[in-house]
């Protein structure tokens, strides 16, 4: 236990909260005692002031009269009058310490006294005393028992020792536990971290509804776990396809140099060559859309990002695409909000609509009636909404996710041109770009040529 950092960083925090609560018990004790000699001292100089005052006006009889009324009170002062010699002539005490009444003023350091009564049993009294010499020679003394402040004192330093011990106790205790839930939580986290390196990325650190610390660092992990799973999972998805769809191309393209190569006449062995040619382009553009989604993924091109106008992107890729409708027998329309501004790589926003402008053109021609296409750019509940959609015969809702995978196609028979990677690239730029990609049907109420629309959702920028 005592190997957890987070058990001695506590056990540290407890020990420099006994210094300061061991610091404040002896500086409310320090204070307390000044206080309190502060006080007794400003009563007695009051008491001498008023026993100067009735001495020059009713002379000693008044004197007397007013020391024995006080010396009667509950918890009264101590009096003495002392003759010229030293000698007491009366008094509420029995004895003081020799020396005391020998020099007028504040005694130099508490004395001791003997009371007329022990009720308690023997003790020794200790005091402090002011002593006033009168022009006659007598000397009064008005002094205060020690007792009682001592008494305070002692009682004000033995609570605070008590409350410094409870507190230290609680603190412990305090401490074990946090030290022991620190600990369980960690052996969770380490316990789920040695499944996850054995190979099982589906694990996840535990996360609780504390919101704390631990539950903000295991919600981290587990983002990236879950991008790390992903990532292997397209991996392993990405090695499966490239075996199965580019094992035909290569033993294709293969045979084609085979036959031309055999080939004796100068036409068909030209022909031979354009179809290789042709072969190898596409096996090029593969390969690159796959280095383009890897660093894409990758995140390498997000420190090209930049304020880029969406709405421009989007009118720029329509019109290019506009004559390839057309040549496709398609018509194209487009309904852009314009100044729609958004962060991202232009190049990469750019490509990813070109994707779907050619996905839109290939399956629309495939549809029943007129062929369709269309581009449309708003802003709705706080986001920006790219489209491109059409009425060719669209993609089955429950085939909609497996189609974003790499080299997927819902064309089985491969009679139409293409890799399979467009909307997983246009899925990995909008990851890249903090958005989302959605499928959904472009006439929900045409069963047999219900279209696709596929729409790019990208945050608003914040100002």
């Amino acid at each position: 236990m005592f190997r957890s950092t987070a058990v001695r960083l506590s056990a540290l925090y407890i020990l420099l909260f006994a210094l300061c609560a061991a610091f404040l018990v002896f500086y409310v004790t320090a204070m307390s005692e000044r206080l309190l000699a502060q006080q007794t001292r400003q009563t007695l100089q009051e008491e001498v002031q008023d026993i100067e005052r009735a001495y020059e006006r009713g002379g000693i009889n008044l004197l007397l009269r007013m020391m024995e009324r006080r010396a009667r009170q509950p918890g009264a002062n101590l009096y003495v009058i002392a003759g010229p010699n030293g000698e007491m002539l009366a008094g509420n005490v029995a004895s003081v310490q020799p020396g005391v009444l020998d020099e007028q003023g504040w005694t130099k350091f508490p004395f001791s006294y003997e009371p007329y009564s022990e009720a308690a049993g023997p003790r020794r009294h200790l005091a402090v005393a002011n002593v006033l010499l009168l022009d006659n020679g007598l000397r009064v003394m008005v002094g205060r028992d020690l007792g009682d402040p001592n008494r305070f004192r002692g009682l004000v330093r033995r609570a605070l020792m008590v409350a410094l011990a409870i507190m230290g106790f609680g603190a412990l205790i305090i401490w074990f536990g946090i030290g022991r839930n620190a600990l369980k939580r960690i052996d969770r986290m380490s316990a789920a971290s040695q499944k996850i390196m054995a190979g099982d990325l589906s694990q996840r650190l535990p996360v609780g509804k504390s919101g704390d610390e631990f539950d903000r660092l295991s919600d981290s992990l587990n983002a990236m776990l879950g991008r790390i799973e992903k990532l292997n999972e397209g991996l392993r998805q990405v090695s499966d396809n490239i075996a199965h769809d580019l094992k035909t191309p290569l033993t294709r393209l293969r045979n084609k140099a085979a036959d031309a190569l055999a080939e004796k006449r100068e036409d068909v062995r030209r022909s031979a060559l354009e179809g290789i040619i042709a072969e190898s382009d596409q096996l090029i553009r593969t390969f690159n859309a796959l280095l383009m989604i890897s660093r894409v993924e990758a995140g390498s091109i997000a420190a090209e990002m930049s304020e880029v106008d969406l709405s421009a992107i989007s009118a720029d890729s329509a019109e290019l695409y506009e004559p390839v409708a057309e040549e496709a027998g398609l018509s194209l329309t487009t309904a852009l909000e314009p100044g729609l501004i958004v962060r991202g790589n232009r190049e990469l926003i750019g490509q990813a609509i070109f994707n779907l402008l050619d996905n839109a053109i290939k399956y629309a021609a495939g549809g029943k009636g007129e062929p369709k296409i269309g581009v449309k750019l708003a802003k709705s509940d706080g986001t920006f909404r790219l489209s491109v959609w059409d009425n060719g015969p669209g993609i089955p809702a429950e085939k909609r996710d497996e189609v974003l995978k790499r080299f997927v196609r819902l064309d089985e028979s491969r009679s139409k041109p293409g890799t399979g990677l467009g909307l997983s690239l246009v899925e990995a730029v909008m990851e890249l770009h903090g958005g989302s990609l959605e499928l959904s049907s472009t006439h929900k109420e045409n069963t047999e040529a219900p279209g696709l629309t596929v729409t790019m959702v990208f945050p608003v920028p914040k100002p």
